[in-house]
Parts: C-alpha cells; structure tokens; sequence
C-alpha cells in the first residue's frame, strides 16, 4: 500500500462497512457528484458503483493522481490533479460533493465550500469530531462556524467514526456530517469581513466592538458573541454595510 503523507493530512479510509454508510446517505444515481481527496479511491469505487451522471475527482497528490487514472478508465469520471482550496468551483451547477476531508485543509475549505450554494446543494463528509461539534449549530455557545453553517444551510452530524477504520490510524475520533445548502444570494466578501470583525474575542462584550456598536440594540449589548443567538446576530449582519473596492 502506498505511504500516506503527512503533509497533505492523509488517512485513507479502508473500511467497507464505512464506506457503504457513507454512501447510502446520499442520492449518487443520475446525479453529479464531486470527491475531494479521494487517496486510494475506495469512496470513489462505491460511489461509480452507484451509477452517477457524472463524477469528478481532485486529487492534490500527484503520486495518487497518477494511480486514479490507471485504476479508473470511465467516461463518466474526471480526475484532476489540484489543490482543493484554490481550485475555482464557480462553473459548476448543483453538484453533489463527498469527501473524506484531510484534516488540516477541513476547516478551511468548508469555511469555503458551504457559500458556493449555486455548484452544490448537499456536502457530505468526514472530519475531525471537534470540528463537526464546532460548526454544529444546534447546541453549545454560539462561534464563527455556528453561524456560518446556519447562515448557509442544513447541518446534521450523522454518525461517528473510530480512528480504525482508516490507514494510517488518525489520532483524533471523526464524525461524517452533512450540509444541505440553501439557495440564496450570498454576498460571500462581505460575510467573510463580517465573521473575521465580529467573532474576534469571545469574552468581552460586543458593545466594546468598534466595528460594529452602531449596529447593536441596546438589548444585547452587554452580552458577549458566544451567549448570543443566530437570529440576533443576523440581525446585526443585515444592518453591516460595508463597500469593497
């Protein structure tokens, strides 16, 4: 089996029982699907087994790269050799993305990927526990990907996964999570400034944020971010106006 690289975050999911599940909590036939960082191509396997119209794969690694394209010879599979965080997802149009997400590229691309409602309707994925509890809106205190995740659709963290399932064995537990994008305008530079200003220290109070005090009711201004509802702070995301050059 070939070496994982710990510079790309690799833990290539190997467990079949795994990857059946993950599979049969989306609609793969005659839908457009995605995968991003597909290693050895076990999810991908699954997943032309289901009969898509049409799948793309990105790969960072050129080493696997060159490994998908002898073991997939499919009309119906695209396999591109790039990075997921700079690749432009822009042209596509209501694609399904699965992933088995390297962890330390996690946070960042779905930071990135839930705005592109227009290219995805649904994400399902694998990542760290922590990070699906962080972006988990519906319990604990309120932070930047709460809101995010709220802000741009339906998220649910459908089950747990143990570290043995992968190659190498990750020292951190995984969730598979699903994100179910809601179709709406969204002024991405602008939520992007918003979240970076607002969310910036949990524990003062808001109204000592000078970005953003004329914009605060005086009901909740003695009150810090993380104690704040998503309702309330969409509120103040509404009043924000801000001009880009």
């Amino acid at each position: 089996m070939i070496k994982a690289k710990k510079s790309l975050g690799q833990n290539f999911l190997i467990d079949k029982n795994t990857i059946n599940k993950i599979i049969s909590k989306i609609d793969i036939t005659n839908n457009n699907i995605i995968e991003i960082g597909p290693g050895l191509g076990a999810l991908t396997e699954k997943i032309l087994d289901n009969k898509p119209k049409k799948l793309i794969i990105i790969e960072k690694d050129f080493e696997l790269y060159k490994k998908l394209l002898n073991k997939f010879d499919n009309k119906k599979i695209t396999i591109i050799n790039d990075d997921a965080l700079i690749y432009d997802f822009s042209n596509l149009r209501n694609y399904k993305l699965i992933s088995n997400l390297p962890y330390n590229i996690s946070s960042k691309f779905l930071l990135k990927i839930i705005k592109f409602n227009k290219s995805f309707t649904d994400i399902i994925c694998m990542i760290q526990s922590e990070l699906a509890d962080k972006l988990n809106y519906k319990q604990g205190k309120m932070n930047k990907y709460k809101f995010i995740s709220e802000f741009c659709g339906r998220y649910n963290i459908l089950f747990k996964v143990s570290p043995n399932v992968f190659y190498p064995k990750p020292k951190v537990n995984s969730k598979v999570v699903k994100f179910e994008l809601i179709k709406q305008n969204i002024e991405t530079k602008k939520l992007d400034y918003f979240v970076n200003i607002f969310f910036i220290n949990k524990r003062k109070k808001i109204k000592s944020n000078k970005n953003i005090f004329n914009l605060i009711d005086e009901a909740i201004a003695n009150k810090r971010y993380e104690d704040l509802k998503y309702d309330e702070i969409l509120n103040i995301y509404k009043k924000f106006n801000f001009s880009f050059s």
